[in-house]
């Protein structure tokens, strides 16, 4: 359900606010009142409207301080204002804009106007608030890049020396213990920094008609000698007669191996080791399911799993489980989980069957 847009209005004019609530709420607008400065700073402290319309003569703050007080808190500060007020001097504008308003109408007003200043205002707010959250991403990309740059150089070092210390430890020496604790670390951190990078990378994809099939097989391939080595059962079916389906098959591969690393970390200590894969067509989706046997996961963990360096104490923070929700949604995709602890947990992915008369299908 759509959030709806909310519209603080601050009045001492009784009459005035259930006209603007009335035509604001018609409008599908959300609406708070408040009726003298006070209320309208603890409304606005407390509901985060996305505009304000202020009236100037108001009981104990008059518009003109609350204004101030609005922008010099940081959680209010961008909150854009309209003020209303039945004084019409330019003088009394200067000051209302001086003060922080953004724009400024005078008593009466008409509503038709009203009403397109405020959107014209939302506008306005909305375009800044994408161009702070785009600045965010560049600035989070670039951290990204930095942080996994310096860090490769030193793990690759204390990996390697430590790697040399045990190999020339003796049988039995304790030390060795703890320089297999260092080396199973660096390989965590190794693999965190690993993820970093396909997390960046998966901003570009270039999707052609694949078979899905073919791209989970070769996913599972690689995994074939781990699973040996793990004790690892299997069980694959892939449906016959998938249709192809426009993916980027380098990202689709990585979002189901990172999932399958995580199935193969949750199976570590449990007593029956299985991970179960297919495929199959459920109406206008493809379907593919990932069973495994492990630990599982606690209810009140299992939401946060794909949130990033989460935990859910069954496997080690990371990043493979974000960057594997993020590819099947930039494929319009879905991903969901099913666990219980003791049991095991039931992956399904879902993408989207792009049939020939589907009007998208050519987009």
């Amino acid at each position: 359900m759509e959030k709806k847009i909310r519209v603080l209005i601050a009045d001492d004019a009784l009459d005035t606010v259930e006209l603007l609530k009335k035509r604001l709420r018609f409008e599908g607008y959300e609406t708070l009142e408040a009726y003298d400065g006070e209320q309208c700073l603890e409304q606005a402290s407390k509901h985060n409207p996305d505009i304000i319309i202020l009236d100037i003569m108001m009981p104990k703050l008059d518009g003109y301080e609350v204004c101030r007080r609005l922008k010099a808190n940081r959680s209010t500060a961008y909150i854009p204002i309209l003020m209303l007020t039945a004084k019409g001097d330019v003088e009394d504008k200067i000051k209302g804009l001086d003060v922080g308003a953004h724009d400024y109408m005078p008593k009466p007003f008409d509503y038709k106007e009203l009403s397109a200043r405020v959107k014209s205002l939302l506008t306005i707010k909305s375009a800044r608030e994408k161009l702070v959250q785009e600045e965010k991403s560049e600035a989070l990309d670039h951290m990204m890049d930095e942080l996994a740059h310096e860090l490769r150089n030193p793990l690759t070092s204390i990996g390697g020396f430590s790697r040399r210390v045990y190999d020339n430890l003796p049988e039995g020496d304790p030390n060795r213990a703890y320089v297999g604790i260092i080396l199973k670390e660096v390989s965590r951190l190794e693999k965190m920094v690993k993820h970093l990078v396909e997390l960046k990378t998966t901003a570009i994809t270039y999707k052609e008609p694949n078979n899905i099939n073919r791209l989970i097989a070769e996913v599972l391939d690689e995994f074939q000698q781990e699973f040996s080595t793990r004790g690892i059962e299997t069980g694959i079916e892939l449906a016959d007669g998938l249709p192809l389906l426009p993916v980027d098959d380098e990202h689709f591969k990585l979002a189901i191996k990172n999932i399958i690393e995580n199935s193969v970390e949750a199976l570590q200590k449990a007593p029956q080791k299985s991970i179960r894969v297919c495929s199959k067509v459920e109406q206008d989706w493809v379907e593919i399911h990932i069973l495994d046997s492990g630990k599982g996961i606690p209810k009140d963990k299992i939401k946060n799993i794909f949130d990033p360096f989460f935990t859910s104490k069954t496997s080690g923070p990371g990043l493979g489980l974000t960057i594997a929700l993020k590819i099947i949604q930039e494929h319009q995709g879905t991903i969901s989980v099913t666990s219980e602890p003791g049991e095991g947990s039931f992956f399904v992915i879902k993408l989207p069957i792009r049939r020939p008369q589907d009007p998208s299908a050519s987009t």
